[in-house]
């Protein structure tokens, strides 16, 4: 199950970057490092598998602020947001199942992880 669940994880986050541009094969590589690194989250706890999904897009979101200055995915703005500052969307909720992207400017959610629309 959570090698099952880890590469389920890898192709929800890769889908939604590639609907951004954003599946270059350093940003790829960025995914694995974060499947790699959960890979031992749901080791020492099993019942997390279910989890590790919204967990890989955060740590894959965190890294590539870090890492390369980009804030992803953006918010597609309206009619999901009016916020006029560009933002990113958050995954909901941080630990839990059936992740979602929502913009925290309007409570609005946008797409299920993985099924981001393209640009």
């Amino acid at each position: 199950m959570s090698d099952e669940a880890l590469m389920g994880a890898r192709a929800r986050v890769v889908h939604d970057l590639s609907a951004a541009g954003l599946d270059t094969p350093a940003v790829v590589s960025t995914v694995e490092d974060a499947v790699a690194g959960r890979a031992w989250w749901v080791q020492q706890w099993p019942d997390g598998a279910r989890y590790v999904a919204g967990q890989v897009a955060q740590d894959v979101q965190e890294a590539l602020l870090e890492q390369h200055g980009l804030r992803w995915p953006p918010c597609p703005g309206p009619p999901a947001c009016d916020h006029p500052e560009p933002h990113e969307l958050r995954i909901t909720p941080d630990l839990g199942e059936d992740p979602q992207w929502v913009c925290e400017e309007s409570a609005v959610a946008v797409a299920p992880l993985g099924a981001l629309p393209g640009a």
